[in-house]
């Protein structure tokens, strides 16, 4: 009977035991299938940990890049697109100031075009793409020439062999308004030194949406990075001053952010900033096309503050050299240290919800892009819509400057340059 009894109770445990196990089977597959898909509002629904996966950082002095891979196969498909600097190069891409559209303007059927005999304005270049292959725009790319030279003020792609089109840009050297050449050039001649601006001031672009922030904004980058190009001072012949104290830095002699960028002090603190990455380029890149990598995510002095994503591998090598001097250039600024963060920080970065509030525009047939804002968070998409695509050919992450970081700050000692006051410089700006 005590036998009997014993039997039947550990035939009770293994039953129970049993439907523990398929509870605990059905629960984890409850979680698996609700984590699997994730809908954010005003987003496209992504698996739990999206479709992008950060691998380990490599690391250049206050630089530190998260190479981002894809989890699916889409990082090696092809893209027609070709970029601002290829077209500027090669002629295919003509950019001019607006008052000379008329040249550019075709003719339909003998009849002039409305709207092309006009003034030059700040805020809006003439662009027309004569390549056979669409052209992708990159907010913060930098044309110069004409009389002053600009930034691209959003993402965009223009449609192959098309007319001329309006682009919205922003000016990033007040006070020159004369002609230095009658069309517009690339960053820099040698494609080894292109650049685009840096992280601050493309948030500025692309979120506020406003000249004087961004005025404000190339403004104090170029203060930041003359104090961070000056040499350091000589050591004291008693030996009793500070070893690495720098000298009092010199102003630049231009407005410019173009023109600071290729000043040689300065281009070679980029260059020495950026040196892990360019000086093996072509062995990272291959590192990078082995991983299937399509972007970075970015952290300076141990934060991190942006992320470049692309539809392919082969997009991301073609700007990785203006890309990285940008985040280079941002590196060199002052600013609080931080502890360096991890592979996971980082995923954690790409992977936040990017609901909240949503903006679009766009070209019918051409191209979507929409901006997604949360938290203290931003992001930007650019989808094609051209035959054959349908896909996001690039997205822009970033964490959003404190307001006291960006708030407008006169000069130490002296009254603000009048060049950095619209009303003074030029009546007709636009937001």
């Amino acid at each position: 009977m005590k036998k009997t009894r014993v039997m039947k109770k550990t035939r009770a445990m293994k039953n129970l035991g049993r439907l523990g196990l398929v509870a605990a089977l059905l629960f984890a597959l409850a979680a698996w299938n609700h984590g699997k898909v994730v809908k954010a509002a005003g987003g496209p629904e992504e698996s739990a940990s999206g479709p992008y996966r950060v691998l380990a950082p490599i690391e250049s002095g206050n630089l530190l890049l998260f190479p981002v891979v894809r989890t699916d196969e889409k990082s090696t498909m092809e893209t027609p697109f070709v970029t601002l600097d290829e077209g500027l190069t090669s002629g295919e891409v003509e950019v001019t100031e607006a008052g000379r559209a008329r040249g550019l303007v075709r003719r339909r059927g003998g009849v002039e075009p409305p709207n092309s005999d006009r003034g030059d304005e700040v805020n809006t270049l003439v662009l027309v793409n004569h390549s056979k292959r669409p052209l992708l725009l990159l907010a913060g790319e930098v044309v110069t020439g004409g009389k002053q030279d600009r930034i691209v003020a959003k993402d965009r792609i223009v449609q192959a062999n098309g007319d001329p089109i309006d682009l919205s840009v922003f000016c990033i050297e007040p006070g020159r308004w004369t002609e230095s050449s009658p069309v517009f050039g690339a960053s820099d001649k040698s494609a080894s030194h292109s650049f685009m601006v840096q992280p601050e001031v493309r948030e500025r672009a692309m979120v506020e949406r406003d000249q004087q922030q961004v005025w404000d904004s190339v403004h104090g980058t170029m203060s930041k990075m003359e104090a961070a190009a000056a040499p350091p001072r000589p050591a004291s012949s008693s030996g009793g001053g500070p070893m690495n104290e720098a000298e009092p830095s010199m102003p630049l002699p231009t407005t410019s952010y173009a023109k600071m960028m290729e000043n040689p002090a300065i281009s070679q603190k980029v260059d020495e900033a950026a040196a892990p990455l360019m000086k093996a380029r072509e062995e990272v890149l291959a590192k990078l096309r082995d991983e299937h990598a399509v972007g970075v995510v970015v952290a300076v002095r141990g934060e991190i503050v942006w992320a470049d994503l692309f539809a392919s591998t082969d997009l991301l090598a073609r700007y990785w050299t203006k890309l990285v001097r940008s985040y280079a250039a941002e590196s060199l600024t002052e600013g609080d240290n931080h502890a360096a963060p991890s592979v996971v920080d980082a995923q954690h970065f790409l992977d936040m919800p990017s609901g909240g509030t949503e903006n679009s525009e766009g070209d019918v047939g051409i191209y979507r892009y929409r901006e997604l804002k949360s938290g203290n968070a931003e992001t930007f998409v650019l989808e094609s819509l051209l035959p054959g695509t349908g896909y996001d050919v690039h997205i822009s992450k970033m964490k959003l400057i404190e307001e006291a970081h960006h708030v407008r700050k006169p000069h130490p000692m002296v009254r603000p340059h009048p060049i950095y006051e619209p009303q003074n410089y030029y009546p007709d700006v636009v937001r």
